[in-house]
């Protein structure tokens, strides 16, 4: 299968819900400089990432402070892991950098702890555009009323497969397959070629949600989860049967060679990630990858939706127009777009969707899969993340892992995972 082939334009304009009107910025979108405060100021901004995301967000910062000569942008970055411990350290002494990026697992985390800056009156005061974004993202970090971030990008779940095992085996996935179907991919994938089908998704919390979507639930509310062990127990029991028959990798040789991917080194022909992060797969193998449409339990529901990293601010800063100023720059400047390109996903406004056409396989495969899941009409609102979510996210990464490893059995994994879902919701 392949997804390397070009786009009709016209067709991505209608996934991102764009008019011609929303290509041009108003006075907010460029800022003022110096938000009105009349001296120059100095803002931080922290964000995780690798090296290379690093040097793209600062030709970024030096494009904006060239344009913006009153506003200074002192920068940061680390490790994922890294990126939140520091965070964390920062916040608790009262200090924390001025416009982090963030995602929906934090929102409800930090705004119970009254950390992030809520940008609605930046907006109304003009300092921050929320016009031209694609249709719903510009209110997707709205929380009780408060705006608590901004998209720079959007992404959703998707399944990457080595194209020449799937092209070997004579199997081509198309919008509409189910679980059933895939599973057979699976086995014919296994019986045919001694290759493991799947890298193992019983730890991807955010495959587990759409399952659980499709079914009338979700992995969490509000408040708390959405499931129980009923749910969970015949999922993760079924799991470990996949491992030892071989259909899903060998858990231990997955866990040798990371950070590279299973499927990239060839240990599976499939794995469920975010779309964007399949740019990483030709460097990273020496086959053809592609991105297969997500299975269903009916061939139409799949729960799909469109996730997104973000730019917030924090309460603390004195320099809330500036931020927004920042913030508006960095997601509607055409030149960022054309800087940063699917690095955080497919850009969130019609300036920077327009500014950036790749050309390279990898992202006009993004481009394509997004447009294809839109016109399928499949994409729903995202499903709410209560405070502890990450906490949760990790716990059900590593629990499935030790499960899948054979440390613990899937009965008793379920109730670690629900007792330690239990003391995070607590907590927060």
């Amino acid at each position: 299968m392949s997804r390397n082939n070009g786009m009709d334009r016209r067709q991505l304009l209608k996934l991102a819900g764009l008019s011609a009107a929303g290509l041009g910025l108003t006075a907010a979108g460029c800022g003022s400089g110096s938000g009105g405060s009349g001296g120059p100021v100095t803002i931080r901004h922290a964000w995780w990432g690798a090296d290379d995301r690093a040097k793209k967000v600062q030709q970024c910062v030096g494009l904006f402070e060239k344009k913006h000569p009153k506003i200074k942008v002192k920068t940061d970055f680390q490790q994922y892991p890294d990126f939140w411990k520091k965070f964390n350290t920062q916040a608790a002494g009262g200090n924390p950098p001025d416009v982090i990026q963030n995602a929906v697992t934090f929102l409800r985390k930090y705004e119970a702890k009254n950390v992030l800056l809520d940008l609605a009156p930046q907006a109304e005061k003009g300092n921050l555009d929320l016009g031209g974004f694609r249709s719903g993202l510009e209110k997707f970090a709205e929380i009780d009323g408060k705006l608590l971030g901004v998209p720079v990008g959007s992404n959703s779940m998707a399944l990457v497969i080595d194209e020449k095992v799937y092209e070997k085996a004579g199997i081509t996935p198309e919008t509409g397959w189910t679980w059933d179907d895939w599973y057979a991919a699976l086995r014919k994938i296994k019986d045919g070629q001694k290759i493991a089908g799947d890298a193992g998704p019983y730890g991807v919390m955010y495959l587990y949600d759409l399952i659980l979507r499709q079914n009338g639930k979700a992995f969490f509310t509000e408040d708390g989860m959405g499931f129980g062990e009923a749910e969970l127990l015949p999922y993760w029991t079924e799991a470990l049967e996949r491992v030892e028959a071989g259909l899903y990798a060998d858990p231990g040789k997955v866990e040798q060679i990371k950070p590279a991917s299973a499927t990239a080194k060839g240990l599976s022909a499939g794995e469920f990630t975010w779309d964007n992060f399949s740019v990483r797969y030709s460097a990273e193998g020496s086959s053809s990858y592609g991105l297969a449409p997500i299975p269903s339990t009916d061939g139409k529901k799949t729960g799909q939706y469109l996730g997104s990293l973000m730019l917030s601010g924090t309460a603390r800063t004195k320099h809330p127009a500036e931020v927004a100023t920042f913030i508006s720059f960095m997601t509607h400047d055409p030149e960022v777009a054309r800087i940063m390109g699917y690095d955080r996903g497919v850009p969130a406004t019609t300036a920077q969707f327009e500014a950036f056409q790749p050309t390279d396989a990898p992202s006009k495969a993004i481009a394509a899969y997004e447009t294809s899941i839109a016109d399928a009409g499949v994409l729903e609102p995202i499903t709410p993340h209560p405070a502890g979510a990450d906490v949760i996210e990790a716990a059900f990464l590593r629990i499935g892992a030790d499960m899948a490893l054979g440390k613990t059995s899937p009965k008793d994994s379920v109730k670690q995972f629900f007792s330690e879902a239990k003391t995070a919701l607590a907590a927060n």
